[in-house]
């Protein structure tokens, strides 16, 4: 429904630990319409699965709590509206959390639009023909280590939600252009045959997706690419018109930097194919797109153009995929980097005669070898800190690689020390499948009363 020829829609987390200040500042002082807090990774629902299978009513992003705590009431005054894919594995769950912060900080009760139909794992299960993108293998290969299944729903489900009048919009597994999307759609009535406006819409969302990372974090490089105050770096925004124009710009008062450069890394950022990025809204083409540098922390956007939506959704599948283990150790003075080099070898020995095999194994010197894979030959450093790790299908195995590195403070080469406590991590693998759209059954429920 159309209602505004102009609409700011804000950037207000790209991952689950995001900063959260700069989202309360864009809300106390960037004017905005929308607030979108995109919190999804790839593996973030599998995770999230796994938290629910312990306690049902978990299963949404921990950081919930703590961004409506401190955003919901400058939102409700201000009539922002609340759009995030928070929900992760349980959005009703995640609903009801939101309702009950809005509830302790004296805001009564709160309406929670709630987007459900990504969770696709009760349908593939019975698909084990679907192709692994990633090896072309069936899916059946993992289907007996599955833990969740999620569609990448687009913004038509999430318009759909919006069309409630619900002040929080949740979601679980959206795509992330596509959350700041809907709004654009839901204000103008924007349709899927609205291509141009449809593109203009997506390259904005991917803009915006990652906060900071269009306003100078991930971009400064000192000396190179410099960027003032970085420590107060402000969160992005997009002006967008009925047209489909749309102009870039920041919390006014913020540090950081938004301009044609910044834009520019953002907009290639995971872009595999710069004339074909799939998203469930379209196929966006960014080849075409021209950035002007309107005024000070304003760039603008034209150009975007986009082939139609695929009749697919991508759908990720998490899997249970074994155990990593891991040590470090810390060597320091004459002749470290030889000693941490033994020290290795010995723990190496040590697993072997414990007859534990390992899928994978690394050995990292910390700051010579563990970014490149082999050891820097410039001077030797008069302190190295050692890191083995190793992937296997046994925790007790993986647990021994942290337990023999700890023990080089007594049984190993001299002078180690700093040994961090054996750590084991459950091994959650993702890998991808497309599912016939008409298969998924997107819808939306209203938590509370409008």
């Amino acid at each position: 429904m159309k209602s505004r020829e102009t609409i700011r829609v804000g950037a207000g987390a790209g991952t689950s630990d995001d900063r959260m200040v700069p989202a309360l500042e864009l809300a106390e002082r960037g004017d905005i319409d929308y607030l979108v807090f995109e919190c999804l990774a790839e593996r973030t629902v599998s995770r999230e699965n796994l938290a629910r299978s312990k306690d049902p009513e978990l299963g949404y992003s921990p950081s919930l709590h703590a961004r409506l705590r401190m955003v919901l009431p400058i939102c409700l005054r201000k009539g922002i509206r609340i759009v995030s894919n928070m929900g992760a594995a349980n959005p009703l769950g995640g609903a009801r959390a939101a309702r009950k912060e809005a509830a302790d900080l004296g805001l009564g009760d709160v309406a929670v639009a709630v987007v459900l139909g990504d969770d696709v794992s009760s349908i593939v299960k019975h698909r084990g023909e679907l192709t692994l993108i990633e090896n072309g293998e069936p899916l059946e290969s993992i289907l007996p280590k599955m833990i969740s299944a999620n569609a990448y729903l687009g913004a038509d489900v999430v318009c759909e939600a919006l069309n409630t009048g619900a002040p929080i919009v949740l979601s679980g597994r959206v795509a992330d252009p596509s959350l700041f999307l809907a709004p654009m759609m839901h204000e103008f009535g924007w349709s899927y045959e609205d291509l141009p406006k449809i593109a203009q819409g997506t390259a904005a969302g991917h803009l915006l997706e990652c906060t900071a990372s269009v306003t100078g974090g991930c971009f400064g490089w000192p000396g190179k690419k410099e960027v003032p105050d970085l420590a107060r770096n402000g969160f992005p925004f997009a002006d967008v018109k009925a047209d489909g124009g749309v102009v870039i710009g920041k919390t006014p008062g913020t540090g950081g930097r938004l301009d044609v450069m910044t834009c520019t890394e953002q907009l290639i950022y995971e872009i595999h194919d710069p004339t074909a990025y799939i998203t469930p809204d379209c196929v966006l083409d960014i080849s075409g797109i021209a950035l002007t540098q309107d005024a000070a922390d304003r760039v603008r956007v034209e150009g975007a153009k986009a082939m139609p939506r695929t009749l697919t959704y991508k759908v990720n599948v998490g899997y249970a995929d074994g155990y990593i283990g891991e040590g470090e150790v810390s060597y320091g003075g004459i002749d470290a980097v030889a000693r941490a080099k033994w020290a290795a070898e010995i723990v190496k020995e040590r697993l072997k005669l414990q007859g534990f095999v390992y899928d994978d194994f690394r050995v990292d010197l910390i700051g010579m070898s563990s970014l490149h894979g082999q050891v820097d030959t410039r001077p030797e450093p008069y302190e190295v800190r050692l890191r083995m790790a190793g992937r296997t299908r046994e925790r007790k195995a993986a647990h021994a690689i942290g337990f023999e590195v700890r023990a080089m403070h007594m049984h190993g080469p001299g002078g180690a020390g700093g040994a961090c406590e054996p750590r084991v991590r459950d091994v959650l693998a993702v890998k991808s499948v497309l599912l016939p759209k008409n298969l998924v059954n997107a819808q939306v429920v209203v938590e509370g009363a409008l």
